[in-house]
């Protein structure tokens, strides 16, 4: 796929995401086809309920991690948070900076940003605001940001160059990013590779995990650290949708692995 088509083809996926979300179904919408039409299946593995500034409106299940557990966080810390969708992780990360900190999430879904908008509206935050963009060309000046956080975006970003050029960017010097994210260690099947769907559900658009690093550090992070990296599993009933009885076999099987990763770097 182009790089421009796959950009479309995720934000009509999470403009979908969004709208169908407001249906109010007690479901995770990214992981039932009634919600998402066929987006495929939920990563989340890590719960949300216990931690300070969760708000249940603005979770739509459609993380593979949480950043901002690792993220070393302060009071009075400007947060920006790309691809922040309804606003889950901005929420979290505004009740650790409290009121003289400021949080701005970042988003290129009409969908999402109205819903983000909403919440925060409903939360009477004025620290905390929605801008439209795109990651590998932020509309945000440079050296503004103590930390960067993403949960399972940046794998999405077709040039993943650009989108950790552009953290660098942003952040101050002695700032740092912390995302979570989806890699792979092994190479996927051609079918999958080449599916929009499975671009939108996060699989993909995954780096190989040492090529992932190697883009942070080539950016310029130093001190690039793994915390956490969690196995994740394709069900079989969406794999059918791509490979072959063998096909399927061998895929889970063999060395091949999807991974979630939470990683961190600084800038210098």
């Amino acid at each position: 796929m182009k790089p421009n088509d796959i950009k479309i083809s995720v934000r009509e996926k999470y403009d979908k995401i969004a709208q169908s979300s407001n249906l109010k179904l007690d479901i995770s919408c990214c992981g039932t086809s009634s919600c998402c039409d066929g987006f495929g299946f939920s990563m989340i593995g890590d719960e949300y309920n216990n931690i300070d500034g969760h708000n249940p409106d603005a979770d739509l299940g459609l993380g593979c991690g949480i950043p901002t557990e690792f993220a070393n966080i302060k009071t009075g810390d400007a947060v920006l948070d790309l691809g922040s969708g309804a606003g889950n992780d901005c929420f979290v990360a505004r009740a650790i900076v409290g009121e003289k900190g400021r949080v701005v999430g970042l988003d290129f879904s009409e969908a999402m940003l109205a819903k983000a908008n909403d919440n925060v509206t409903k939360l009477g935050y004025s620290n905390v605001t929605f801008v439209k963009g795109d990651i590998e060309q932020m509309p945000l000046g440079g050296n503004q940001f103590d930390v960067v956080i993403s949960n399972c975006v940046l794998n999405l970003v077709p040039d993943k160059n650009k989108a950790f050029a552009e953290i660098l960017r942003v952040l101050k010097p002695g700032g740092h990013f912390c995302v979570s994210d989806v890699v792979v260690k092994g190479d996927l099947p051609e079918k999958l590779k080449a599916d929009a769907e499975m671009y939108a559900g996060c699989v993909s658009g995954a780096l190989p995990i040492e090529e992932y690093l190697d883009a942070i550090r080539q950016a310029g992070f130093e001190n690039v650290n793994v915390h956490k990296q969690r196995k994740i599993d394709i069900p079989e009933s969406i794999l059918r949708n791509y490979l072959n009885d063998n096909e399927i076999h061998s895929f889970t099987n063999g060395d091949i692995g999807i991974y979630s990763i939470t990683v961190s770097g600084t800038k210098v």
